[in-house]
């Protein structure tokens, strides 16, 4: 074997594993969010868990991805530990798609349709479509598929140059020499665990034994060992990915890994249990890229019939292997590790900054409240809340900033730009909430009374104060253009309402029905009412503008608000309508 040949197999190699990156990368980019939604809401029965954990891990390619992306949801607290047990399953499933398609370069035939489905017939069309979609399609979606295609086209290519490069190896008696000790089933199985490891890709080095084998030196007997032992390495990049998190995702991690030992060694124990009886002919035979397709499916199919039914001791395994302390660790607002897929780290900020809305809105719904009633035990919960949302701003804040500098779809980006404008808006309604409720406590402790004017106009401006807040929630959790655009004319009609009923107070101080003292708790529970009012109007404008792709705030306000549209002007008169001083 030349230099040559073995600069064709490296070189190979790397073009196998960018492609394979490239197309999992692309599919993850393009399912990323849906498949996130749709895993939290299906995982609730073990079969359903099972089943999804096949269809995520079919279409991006990568069971470490998935398994790393579990170990991050659930140190989330986003699923409990049971849900993810089917999910594992299915993705070594889902995982021998990839070895079911790199078979395909093992087909030799004459007949013209049976030949295309060999890649290297049809990848280059496949690469030409997708350079052709990738550099002329002006939409994402399309340029995305284009990206997937290229990858696909370029892996085809590398596991061909990989093929070929090794075609010399049956000639050399040294490789011959070699592939004997593979005989030997625990050296196999530590050299599929040691590739796998490395690599951190079953797919990939399943790919490489497939181009292996073509060289007809690799038996069943020595590829059974080497797969099972991959299965076995896979579990490497979960168990990294466990370092420092709750002892819940530590066991995500467990539970991989006793997976794939438990079905190792029953499977590898009952083959060669079989075969000493029995003597196997196929054993000793060559093994092409289908026949290890085939072995790599019927281990994970027998491994999750054998295992699905104990789910639940499996769950009890890991839960005694990793063993509580009596201080559980905090539990983290969202984990570094989804980072691996970022399309779902994209979707699990947005869910998070869900959360943060509402905490807002309840923490400000809270304050207001006890502007009548004040108590100590309300006052310490906004306090709380306010800390909670500080917290959310900052933890929630640098994971966008990592998130917005990965490679995302337009409509990933954008979501990015939302969240890092809203989360900043939500927090500084946090920081009015305390606002009010420290004027609250200036009222309760001064026992400040506001005259019946006085308390009937504070109390119309609280009711449109919390109709703009309900919209706001609401228009940011649904995405709604339709809910955005009603805060701004609100916003408006409580510009006025709330200077209005600053003139009336200087009008009742002047004529001396007013003190100073009740003037500036009231103009400061105005000042708050106003920001929080601003603040909603700065989150319904980022998401109608990005709806239409566009920044420009001061732009988007005077086409809306001053180009006197009748859509603007119909809500404004039904706002100023409902909510007018007596």
């Amino acid at each position: 074997m030349s230099i040559f040949n073995f600069i064709s197999l490296f070189g190979g190699l790397a073009l196998f594993l960018f492609g394979m990156s490239t197309m999992s990368g692309g599919l993850e980019k393009t399912a990323g969010g849906k498949l996130e939604k749709i895993l939290k809401k299906m995982t609730d029965r073990p079969i359903k868990a099972l089943f999804l954990g096949v269809v995520i891990t079919a279409t991006i390619q990568s069971s470490s991805a998935v398994t790393v992306m579990l170990v991050g949801l659930v140190n989330s607290g986003i699923m409990q530990l049971g849900q993810s047990i089917g999910v594992i399953m299915g993705s070594n499933i889902g995982t021998t798609v990839t070895a079911w398609i790199l078979s395909l370069a093992g087909i030799e035939s004459d007949n013209f349709f049976v030949s295309l489905l060999k890649p290297s017939n049809f990848s280059p069309i496949i690469a030409f479509i997708g350079i052709l979609m990738f550099m002329v399609a002006k939409k994402d979606r399309l340029k995305e598929i284009g990206g997937i295609c290229l990858g696909f086209a370029v892996l085809m290519f590398g596991m061909e140059m990989m093929s070929d490069s090794m075609a010399p190896l049956s000639e050399m008696q040294e490789f011959r020499d070699l592939m004997i000790m593979f005989n030997n089933p625990l050296l196999g199985l530590l050299i599929g665990v040691v590739m796998t490891a490395v690599i951190q890709s079953s797919s990939a080095t399943v790919g490489i034994l497939q181009a292996l084998s073509l060289t007809g030196t690799l038996s069943y007997s020595m590829a059974i060992p080497i797969i099972m032992g991959q299965n076995i390495g896979t579990c490497v990049t979960a168990l990294i990915s466990s370092i420092g998190v709750s002892k819940n995702a530590k066991r995500v991690a467990a539970i991989h890994v006793y997976f794939n030992l438990i079905g190792t060694a029953v499977l590898l124990a009952l083959f060669y249990g079989i075969n000493s009886i029995f003597n196997l002919t196929f054993a000793e035979s060559a093994i092409d890229p289908a026949g290890i397709a085939v072995v790599h499916s019927i281990f994970n199919l027998a491994t999750t019939v054998l295992l699905f039914p104990f789910s639940k001791l499996l769950e009890k395994l890991a839960v005694k292997t990793v063993k509580d302390k009596e201080t559980e660790e905090k539990q983290t607002i969202i984990d570094e590790r989804l980072l691996l897929t970022p399309a779902i780290a994209v979707s699990e900020c947005r869910n998070h900054a869900v959360n943060m809305a509402k905490l807002a809105v309840d923490t400000i719904i809270r304050s207001i409240s006890v502007i009548d009633k004040y108590d100590e035990k309300s006052a310490k919960e906004i306090t709380d809340n306010e800390k909670r949302l500080d917290e959310y701003e900052d933890k929630l804040g640098s994971f966008l900033v990592k998130v917005s500098s990965m490679d995302l779809s337009n409509e990933d980006s954008n979501t990015v730009a939302l969240l890092l404008h809203a989360i900043g808006d939500f927090e500084r309604i946090g920081d009015h909430a305390v606002n009010i409720m420290k004027t609250a406590k200036e009222i309760n402790d001064k026992k400040i009374v506001f005259s019946e004017k006085a308390t009937a106009e504070l109390k119309i401006a609280t009711n449109a104060i919390k109709e703009i807040l309900d919209i706001t929630v609401n228009a940011f959790s649904e995405g709604s253009i339709d809910y955005a655009l009603e805060v701004e004319p609100l916003e408006q009609v409580i510009d006025g309402l709330l200077s209005e009923i600053k003139s009336r107070h200087i009008n009742r101080l002047t004529g001396g029905n007013c003190t100073i003292e009740l003037g500036f708790v009231l103009s400061d529970l105005i000042t708050n009412y106003e920001r929080v009012s601003d603040h909603c109007s700065n989150i319904a404008v980022c998401l109608i503008q990005l709806s239409h792709s566009e920044f420009n705030a001061h732009k988007y306000l005077n086409n809306y608000k001053l180009s006197g549209s009748a859509e603007f002007t119909e809500k404004f008169e039904k706002y100023n309508s409902k909510y007018v001083l007596s």
